[in-house]
């Protein structure tokens, strides 16, 4: 069975290389919809794994405690837009003394500004620096790292002292490489501050600005960016993803005493968990896979009736061959064989030149996202099998109509 196969398979190439044009052709128009397939779906895998290394950065085991957004009723039972109360800087601080359970960590943080412009001596940056006070534990529950420098102290935060942390598009904005920005006196907004500490760098995958971002100490953010009804957020560092449930309970029931929500009401506040966002963006991007699919399938499609075409016109041009094979002792079954096979064949050596194509593309944005190089070997098995199966599709009319030929006047044809 074997020495047949492979004497198939050589006859197939012996076929492909007297015909080198048309099948280079048809092997292009495979490899293209099977580029597609391979190319979107590798590139999708290498947006997922940057969306989870960038909300493992944040922590896996925290969460956030914010303002609710208003809703909308509608039907005969509405009563119009409902406004919730913001979490106030008291709020904030009264769940940060209550909050006691074991092993884990609270964070109180706002929002000063989202666009800033920071300057030293005569650089100046663009406005589009956010600017956030926070508390020392700040950093550890959004999954920041110093790379030069110090946090803030208790100390900082009691006194309000001018200081501040840069991210690295920040610091790069008014430093250059050769500069050292620790212990420079900087404007930020026209507010002049000291620089303590360097973040290292987070990344700004997915349009997230994690590195244009300053911090400063929550007293400040308080004092010199003060305005009416401040975005105050709460971060939770829970113990262990173990414990994750048990603290989101606990950290619920004392909100909702300080909030005053009554027994049996919805919660005036949100609680977020870090990683939904990635989970809702990672279920956008199924959706895609979906479309990315469609895509490959109808090119594939048009690869499967080319193909067919060119076997056609192959049966008709090895006619007299057939006759001779017919006339050496050659049935019906090892004829329809031997097309079939070469029809897989011209499918596999496309299949192969698209996904050696579709992985090296797909992977350009593992490039841009600082990702590993991803190979999505489910879908590269995937894209064999239908090259299979695309090729029995294609092959097998021609095969049934080269093997039912008349072997004397297949022999009679010029």
């Amino acid at each position: 069975m074997n020495s047949f196969l492979f004497e198939n398979i050589k006859i197939s190439l012996q076929s492909i290389r007297s015909q080198l044009l048309r099948t280079i052709l048809t092997i292009l128009i495979i490899a293209i919809g099977i580029m597609a397939l391979v190319g979107i779906l590798t590139a999708i895998e290498v947006i997922k794994s940057s969306i989870n290394s960038k909300f493992t950065n944040m922590g896996a085991n925290t969460f956030t405690i914010r303002n609710r957004e208003q809703t909308v009723q509608i039907g005969r039972s509405g009563k119009g837009p409902k406004h919730y109360k913001g979490i106030s800087y008291e709020d904030a601080e009264r769940f940060k003394n209550l909050f006691a359970f074991p092993g884990s960590l609270t964070a109180i943080s706002v929002r000063a500004t989202s666009g800033a412009t920071l300057k030293f001596q005569s650089k100046k940056s663009n406005p589009n620096l956010r600017v956030i006070g926070g508390d020392e534990n700040y950093l550890i529950t959004s999954g920041y790292e110093i790379e030069n420098g110090r946090n803030f102290s208790s100390q900082d935060l009691f006194l309000g002292i001018n200081a501040i942390l840069l991210g690295q598009d920040a610091a790069n904005a008014i430093f250059t490489k050769k500069e050292d920005p620790l212990n420079k006196d900087i404007t930020v907004s026209g507010k002049k501050y000291k620089v303590i500490g360097v973040l290292k760098e987070k990344g700004n995958a997915s349009g997230f600005g994690g590195d244009r971002i300053c911090i400063i100490p929550l007293t400040n953010a308080r004092r010199d960016f003060s305005q009416p009804d401040m975005p105050y957020v709460i971060n939770v560092l829970s113990p262990n993803s173990i414990f994750m449930d048990a603290t989101i309970s606990e950290a619920t029931g004392i909100m909702r005493v300080i909030r005053g929500v009554p027994v049996g009401q919805e919660d005036n506040f949100e609680l977020t968990k870090s990683d939904n966002l990635a989970t809702m963006l990672i279920d956008l991007l199924q959706k895609a896979t979906i479309g990315a699919t469609i895509i490959g399938f109808i090119t594939l499609l048009g690869a499967a009736i080319g193909l067919m075409n060119i076997m056609l016109v192959s049966v008709s041009e090895r006619t007299r061959e057939i006759g001779v094979r017919k006339a050496l002792g050659a049935n019906k079954i090892v004829i329809r064989r031997q097309f079939l096979i070469e029809a897989i064949v011209i499918c596999q050596l496309g299949g192969l030149l698209g996904i050696l194509l579709g992985v090296s593309a797909g992977n350009i944005l593992a490039i841009v996202f600082n990702v590993g190089f991803l190979v999505p070997w489910g879908w590269v098995a995937g894209g064999i099998l239908l090259c299979v199966a695309v090729g029995m599709m294609s092959g097998i009319y021609p095969a049934i109509k080269a093997s039912n030929l008349d072997p004397i006047e297949a022999l009679r044809t010029e």
